[in-house]
């Protein structure tokens, strides 16, 4: 693959974690115009999450059996025309339904670009190119939010928070044309049909445990997100079961318990989740708490992650290096850097709140930042490394689902921990709460990175 081609590939990867960030600082501009309130804000978000999680192995499935370029391209095309949609809402609820749809269209496009890398490259180009891809990941969610703040505040044309989905039009455009000129068509030498018992009980399973947690703060936990909850638990054994009867009996399902056998990405996979729960749960807490706590701007509220993306995007270019020196053990380090930043902006918010401006927030966030990126790009690397590469979809889709569910989970878990000790016990207090409790994934991280294969090809 050509490098205009991986550029291709890579700006298909950035637009749907942009999209998952870059409401977070529209929010109360939603709010205020489609009088949405909290319950319908939270599926805004949630509803775009659950549905691109509940998809994305679908979506690497019909990659590898009916061509990933064209899948790249049919899912790109959706995701401009539901960007529209977004835009373009006339109610709150209308919002919601375009923001599923976009969540599906991503979940068709997202999965092509890991299968098309692993397709078209090998050796030091394939590990460039993933660790090209991590970087784009990791910067896309903080970017998501900076971007945001930006558009909202320019009102582009009178159109406020709506500029924050129309400007996916005119990239998705670009990023059609490219993708007819470039990119190679790649599909699975033995592809499979569709598992539709092991998608329907895990699409059964994601939404019993994302849809009650997005939504049960802001609606008083009413008795169906209990029930939903009690659900989950037998909807996933249940999938488990399914997918460990069709490997054994020769078929191929959804997730192949098999492929969970390559160490690199069992283990990968349980260190991406806490990882992944933190740095949503971080994004979101942050966006609210410099909006609402320290009344910033949207601009000055994006402005403020700045430090945190250019730390991330220096340690992504010096991770390839580093790692083929010091293997996986560079993860290990990244996590423990995060914390020390997290540290920071703990002692910072303890200190000088409520007169904290980006000069004070900046040493915190950038050390903090700086872990990130010395952790997921080589994460993402490694988890692929042993994927066949006819198994190229899968691998990403399952890669992927699990990044987008614990991302889902952080905002609802750590969004609601911290939005329900706010009225309490003041949004000072919350936010040093919830930066605790990250503070202790990141140890469950560092201790996790350290059960990593050491060689990270």
């Amino acid at each position: 693959m050509r490098p205009l081609g991986l550029f291709t590939v890579l700006l298909g990867a950035a637009l749907p974690l942009i999209d998952f960030f870059i409401v977070n600082v529209a929010l109360p501009a939603i709010d205020s115009d489609l009088a949405a309130g909290p319950a319908v804000l939270e599926l805004v978000v949630g509803g775009y999450g659950v549905a691109y999680a509940v998809l994305l192995v679908l979506g690497g499935r019909l990659g590898d059996t009916a061509g990933r370029r064209r899948l790249f391209m049919t899912g790109m095309a959706a995701f401009g025309l539901t960007s529209l949609a977004c835009g373009l809402a006339p109610t709150a609820w209308t919002l919601v339904g375009a923001r599923v749809a976009q969540g599906a269209a991503a979940a068709l496009m997202l999965p092509q670009v890991l299968a098309t890398i692993q397709a078209t490259t090998q050796g030091p180009r394939r590990a460039r190119a993933m660790s090209l891809y991590g970087a784009t990941a990791g910067l896309s969610m903080v970017a998501g939010q900076i971007l945001g703040g930006v558009l909202v505040a320019a009102d582009v044309a009178g159109s406020g928070w709506r500029s924050v989905f129309l400007v996916n039009v005119p990239v998705v455009i670009l990023g059609l044309v490219l993708a007819a000129r470039v990119l190679p068509e790649t599909r699975s030498e033995r592809p499979a049909s569709v598992d539709v018992p092991g998608t329907l009980l895990l699409g059964l399973s994601l939404v019993s445990l994302l849809l009650p947690l997005t939504e049960g703060r802001a609606t008083g936990w009413p008795l169906w997100t209990w029930v939903s909850l009690a659900v989950f638990p037998f909807a996933a054994a249940a999938f488990y079961l399914t997918e460990r009867r069709g490997d054994r009996t020769g078929r191929t399902p959804l997730v192949p318990p098999s492929l969970l056998r390559l160490e690199s990405l069992r283990r990968g996979l349980v260190m991406l989740v806490p990882f992944s729960i933190g740095f949503s749960g971080f994004m979101f807490v942050v966006a609210v708490a410099l909006q609402q706590g320290l009344r910033m701007g949207p601009v000055t509220a994006g402005l403020a992650l700045v430090p945190m993306a250019l730390a991330f995007f220096a340690a992504s270019l010096a991770g390839p290096r580093l790692v083929g020196r010091f293997g996986s053990r560079v993860v290990t380090a990244g996590g423990l850097v995060q914390g020390v930043g997290i540290l920071l902006l703990l002692l910072t918010v303890r200190s000088g709140w409520p007169d904290l401006g980006l000069a004070a927030l900046a040493p915190g966030v950038a050390v903090a930042g700086l872990g990130q990126g010395l952790q997921l790009p080589v994460l993402m690397r490694l988890m692929l490394s042993d994927v066949p590469a006819d198994r190229a979809g899968v691998g990403g889709g399952v890669m992927v689902t699990t990044q987008q569910s614990a991302l889902a989970l952080g905002v609802a878990t750590l969004g609601s921990l911290f939005l329900a000790l706010v009225p309490s016990a003041g949004m000072r207090t919350a936010l040093g709460v919830t930066l605790l409790v990250q503070l202790g994934m990141i140890v469950l991280t560092v201790l996790l990175s350290l059960r990593l294969p050491r060689v990270v090809r």
